[in-house]
């Protein structure tokens, strides 16, 4: 059977039902609101390229970082079945260097909140404000905390059918009041439907959620300005039930 190496493989799988064209389109009235006329895009942790594609086709020119080559070469063969130009780099957003300047920085699906240190999220904070000029808009998304508290993580399964594949995915949370940080253990079962042969593959996802005021804190001292925080799901303004938020800061 095919031999998955890493996350990379079974990614777009699992979120194959994720709807990429309409978080797009939350992300375009957002950056229309809060911004002005934005054309260039940089998408920090790009992963597959899946959004970079989605606002590609609504006529933003797109630029996308992620550490993973393999999740860059994916997002490189997605770009080239949908027939749009955008440029995939292998970078980490904590040490990025842009060498050119943008109309917004985005980074959607938590990745945030997978800097897990206070100097990792300046790094990346800091990154993302030597990407813009004065004014310029950065929108990302983070687990939000009064949400994740008030509504706290529990073990869940989930399981998808491929051509070829059954996948189960369970995912074990393991919380830490300390850091502000939950573990993740995913155990993921593959299983091939001809063969039946099984792989297991484990894996650890740290996420750490956030609070308005330490971002506000964080991104103050990065050469921002936040400008508002919004539900991801109602971008409406959050509350004890927004387990994710967008938040809009503007380069000052």
């Amino acid at each position: 059977m095919e031999v998955f190496q890493d996350y990379a493989y079974y990614y777009n799988a699992f979120y194959q039902d994720k709807d990429y064209a309409e978080e797009c389109n939350q992300v375009a009235l957002l950056l229309k609101r809060y911004g002005i006329n934005i054309k260039k895009i940089i998408n920090y942790g790009c992963g597959t390229g899946r959004h970079d594609v989605e606002l590609a086709k609504l006529g933003y020119q797109c630029t996308g970082i992620d550490m993973s080559p393999l999740m860059i070469n994916i997002a490189e063969e997605n770009s080239k079945n949908e027939k749009v130009v955008i440029d995939f780099t292998v970078a980490d957003i904590c040490r990025y260097v842009p060498k050119q300047k943008f109309d917004a920085v985005i980074s959607l699906f938590h990745v945030m909140s997978y800097q897990n240190s206070n100097d990792d999220i300046l790094a990346a904070f800091q990154s993302a404000r030597k990407a813009l000029d004065t004014g310029g808009i950065f929108l990302f998304d983070v687990w939000y905390g009064p949400g994740v508290l008030s509504d706290k993580p529990v073990v869940r399964v989930k399981e998808i059918q491929t051509e070829k594949y059954k996948l189960i995915r369970i995912a074990r949370p393991i919380m830490h009041d300390k850091t502000n940080v939950v573990d993740v253990c995913y155990e993921v079962l593959i299983i091939e439907k001809k063969s039946n042969e099984t792989k297991v593959i484990n894996e650890m996802h740290c996420m750490r959620y956030f609070f308005r005021p330490e971002l506000e804190f964080y991104l103050k001292k990065s050469g921002f300005e936040l400008i508002d925080n919004v539900d991801c799901t109602t971008l409406a303004e959050t509350g004890y039930e927004s387990w994710t938020s967008y938040f809009v800061a503007r380069a000052v």
